[in-house]
Parts: structure tokens; C-alpha cells; sequence
């Protein structure tokens, strides 16, 4: 007679007393396979969009009960005795369990106390706000910090930029008045976009050449240049997309000063750089569930940092541009944390940037204004290339002649997309 497969798997329970355990590599299977079921959304820049795409209450007690057996079902697996891939895949499971646990108990909290209309003027202006915000806050950087450490980790930021930009004031020999009344004169200016073109394409040109410096050979996708025509990215001097980096000029002229950073951050070796390594890797099923933007916008910014051994920011002017920019994501960190969670006005924000910035007041409000509509998503610049200049100050004092920028460039690269912490953790491990 033919025993049947699950007649059988009854008997051996009978006889052995257990279940036979299933392989960690069935678990992530089953992970994989229940939270693409779950439908999940990706989250959104926009707090209004989030609240509104909350499902209903059956829904998040069906994704509460999925991840609380994920949680538990996860205990049974000893990490100690895992391979280094499914190390890595047990703790992006353990974290995005933690993660959406802790959102679907804010969103199960909403739904018992849902608003008719959602205030569109800051996390702070909402039920359980603060809630809310350091949720926001853990999420988009991938780490688990707190509203108060960022925001004196953002203090310090805008002290540190602001150094940089005195230093070259110093250098120029002008006073600051005039300083910054020459950093609006014409010839600072391009007025045709093919000009802006040429000066991109010449920097291009400029970085590939000097990339060996501090970066090993890794394979570049093709990349385009082009004048950027959607005007919803117009507050942004550039972007990137596709292997297209845009640079957006609307009837105003162009900056020289955003030229060589902007192409650093979007182009190469930035976005454009690390997407087309990230293209290149395996991974598993796992990570390529998700996508770390505390990483990928941290490195963008790490890298302007590397302008001089690419070969650009051949004047001071050029690496101004460079320290404007990163002056205004210094200034938005407080910013963010004071809006959103510390129950700043409009006002008190105005100050606090007019405090710090000089010569940018035509973009404050319109700041002001990002920030609450997308609260704790412009941390990720400051704070990712805040924690990959931190390894490598580690490295360098801990290896000492034997740091090798390349070496410590690729340990970040070969991981793709991860959260900040896990890769802290394995750029750090002695090998």
C-alpha cells in the first residue's frame, strides 16, 4: 500500500514526538512570500499620503498577526549558527518586523481615533504627533536615534559647515559684506543652458579621470546629461533618474557654484555610481524586498566631500558651492526635529535659518515648507554621510598607514542597499 505524503508526516510525528523544523532558508522564504502578500506601500515622502493609505482595521490585524509569528517563528533560529548571508537576512527580517510592528500599533491607534481631515501643517499638529515623528524619524534613517540626539548631532553639523565657508571668506580676503555680495555678482552666473551643459560635461570628464584616486574599478553604466523639463523638481538645482542626471535651469540663470557637487551627489560618483554597483550584486530575496534611503542619500553627500582628489573644486568659489548646499541640509536638521516635534511656529523657523544662512532668504520658506510636508526625509543626507565620514575617521585611527580609501569605499559598496546600522556593523568587523 502507497502511504500518502501527509499520512506519513502524520506517522513520523507520532513516532518522534516533534515536527521537523524548517530550514532558516524556508522561514525567509515564508517572510518573503507573506509580506509580498501583505501589499505593504512603500513609505511616502509625504505624512498625509501615509495616513491615508492606512488600511483598514481587519487589514492591520492581519499584518499585526503576520509579523508577531515572524517575530516568534525567528526565535527558534540561533544566529551564531547562520552563514553570513542569512545573518544578514535574519537581522533585516528582525528589523523590519520591529519596524512595522511599530507602525501598524500607531495605525492601529489612528484607526480607533480617525480624523475627518488631516492637518497638512506638520507631524505636530496631529494625534500622537510626536509618535508619529520618531517613527518617521527611525524609519527614515535606518537607525534607532532619538529627535533629541539628532537634532544636537544637526547643531553641530551647521557649526561645522559654516567653519568651512568662514575659512574660505578668511582666504578671499574680503570683508563679510562684501564676500557675499560678490557671491551674487553676474560672472558666478551661466545664462545659456547649453553653457551649464559644457561646464557638466566638463566635470564629467574631470571626475572620470581622477576616479582611481580613491575608488577601485567597478563598471559604469552609461550616463546621460540633459536639461530637466519636469518644473515639480524645480526647487532642487538637479536630479537624477534612470542613468539620466538632470540639471534644472527655468528661465534663471545657473550657478557655477552647484556645478561640481551636484554632479558628485546625482552623477559619479554618487547616485548614478552606486546604482549601477547596486545593479551589478547579489542579492537575496530578502534585501531585494527594500531599499535604504539613510544609505543611498548619505552616500550621495558623503561624496562631495571627495571633490579636490576627483579633481574638481579647482577654485575656493567651486568648493563653496559645495559647502552653500550642505549649510542648508545642516540647517534643516534642527529645522525638521523643531517643526515636527518640538512644536516650532513658521516663525521660529524663519529665525533659526536666518540665524545661520546668509545670502539664501528666497529659499527659506519654501524649506520650511518641505520639511513639514516631509518630516525627517531630509535627515538622511546629513546623517548617512555623517556615519560613513565617522568609520572612516575609526578605520583611520584604528589601521593607520595600512587605511586604504579604496578598500573602505568598496566595504560600503559590495553591500547595496542595507540599514545605516547593519552596515556600520560590517564596514567596522575586522576581517
Amino acid at each position: 500500500m502507497k502511504i500518502k505524503p501527509i499520512y506519513l508526516s502524520a506517522i513520523l510525528i507520532c513516532l518522534t514526538g516533534f515536527k521537523t523544523q524548517e530550514t532558516f532558508d524556508q522561514f525567509t522564504d515564508k517572510f518573503v512570500k507573506g509580506y509580498r502578500a501583505l501589499k505593504i506601500p512603500n513609505l511616502d515622502l509625504s505624512y498625509v499620503n501615509v495616513l491615508k493609505q492606512i488600511k483598514p482595521a481587519d487589514q492591520i490585524r492581519k499584518q499585526i498577526a503576520f509579523f508577531e509569528s515572524i517575530r516568534s517563528e525567528q526565535k527558534k533560529y540561533a544566529i551564531g549558527s547562520l552563514s553570513n548571508g542569512q545573518q544578514q537576512d535574519y537581522e533585516l527580517i528582525a528589523y523590519e518586523t520591529n519596524m512595522n510592528l511599530e507602525r501598524l500599533a500607531l495605525e492601529k491607534q489612528w484607526e480607533t481615533n480617525k480624523q475627518k481631515e488631516i492637518s497638512a501643517e506638520g507631524l505636530y499638529t496631529i494625534p500622537d504627533g510626536k509618535a508619529w515623528y520618531r517613527y518617521f524619524l527611525r524609519n527614515w534613517l535606518s537607525a534607532n536615534v532619538t529627535p533629541d540626539e539628532i537634532y544636537q548631532f544637526g547643531l553641530e553639523e551647521v557649526k561645522r559647515v559654516q567653519g568651512h565657508i568662514e575659512d574660505i571668506r578668511r582666504k578671499s580676503g574680503l570683508s563679510e559684506d562684501v564676500f557675499y555680495k560678490h557671491l551674487n555678482d553676474e560672472d558666478f552666473f551661466i545664462n545659456n543652458p547649453r553653457d551649464v551643459l559644457k561646464y557638466f560635461e566638463e566635470t564629467q570628464a574631470v571626475i572620470y579621470k581622477n576616479m582611481g584616486n580613491v575608488f577601485s574599478e567597478h563598471k559604469i553604466e552609461p550616463l546621460k546629461i540633459e536639461q530637466g523639463a519636469n518644473e515639480a523638481m524645480v526647487q532642487a538645482p538637479g536630479y537624477y533618474d534612470n542613468s539620466v542626471f538632470y540639471y534644472n535651469q527655468f528661465n534663471k540663470p545657473y550657478n557655477k557654484r552647484q556645478v561640481d557637487w551636484l554632479f558628485i551627489h546625482e552623477a559619479v560618483p554618487g547616485h548614478h555610481y552606486k546604482s549601477s554597483i547596486n545593479t551589478g550584486l547579489k542579492q537575496s530575496k530578502v534585501q531585494q524586498l527594500f531599499y535604504y534611503l539613510g544609505l543611498e542619500e548619505g552616500w550621495g553627500a558623503y561624496v562631495e566631500e571627495l571633490g579636490k582628489d576627483l579633481g574638481v573644486y579647482r577654485t575656493p568659489y567651486d568648493e563653496l558651492g559645495k559647502w552653500e548646499w550642505d549649510l542648508v541640509r545642516s540647517v534643516r536638521v534642527p529645522m525638521d526635529i523643531g517643526l515636527n516635534y518640538y512644536g516650532w511656529t513658521d516663525q521660529q523657523a524663519l529665525t533659526f535659518w536666518k540665524k545661520n544662512i546668509k545670502n539664501q532668504d528666497d529659499i527659506a520658506m519654501r524649506e520650511i515648507a518641505r520639511v513639514k510636508r516631509w518630516p525627517a526625509q531630509c535627515i538622511t543626507y546629513k546623517y548617512g554621510a555623517g556615519q560613513i565620514l565617522q568609520w572612516k575617521q575609526l578605520l583611520q585611527k584604528r589601521e593607520g598607514d595600512k587605511f586604504n580609501i579604496k578598500n573602505f569605499h568598496d566595504r560600503i559598496l559590495n553591500l547595496g542597499s542595507l540599514p545605516v546600522f547593519m552596515v556600520k556593523k560590517s564596514v567596522l568587523t575586522i576581517e
